[in-house]
């Protein structure tokens, strides 16, 4: 039996392995374009930036569209649950009281990919970064204003 989409079944088999890199994909509820609010992406990044700083992740790349949030990371302490449930909590605050509203703000899911390979972390990253042009929003990554890369791409 294939569970329904947003199942809690879906999280069964999901492992937090220190140092193995992760593609997560998480969704503004409703799919809201929260993020065309140049501030709201700041808050995103800026969140990212600091669990790195803290030691928490390695942030590999990150690409912020307008109503979801896709990262690259290496685990370092934590798990994905903990992980998500921290910069979920913190950017749902913050973003809430900048654009002075209230209630849910992230879909409760989201979606992790373990990259299992080095070829296969530059393909992730790539894939990730070039998601504005898939939807058509610029004609080149580089001319998005969303997005990170550690390494020059």
């Amino acid at each position: 039996m294939k569970p329904q989409k947003g199942s809690k079944l879906l999280r069964k088999g999901r492992a937090s392995i220190k140092n193995h890199h992760y593609l997560i994909t998480t969704t503004v509820l409703k799919r809201r374009p929260i993020f065309n609010h140049p501030e709201a992406a700041q808050i995103i990044l800026s969140s990212l930036h600091w669990l790195e700083s803290q030691k928490r992740i390695i942030l590999d790349a990150t690409v912020i569209m307008p109503d979801h949030l896709h990262f690259v990371a290496a685990l370092r302490q934590d798990s994905l649950d903990r992980l998500m449930h921290s910069l979920k909590s913190y950017t749902a605050k913050k973003i809430n009281a900048l654009l002075n509203r209230q209630g849910a703000f992230w879909q409760p899911q989201y979606h992790d990919h373990t990259v299992r390979k080095d070829d296969d972390l530059n393909e992730v990253v790539l894939y990730s970064l070039n998601n504005p042009v898939r939807a058509r929003l610029v004609d080149d990554f580089h001319n998005y204003p969303y997005w990170y890369c550690r390494w020059e791409v």
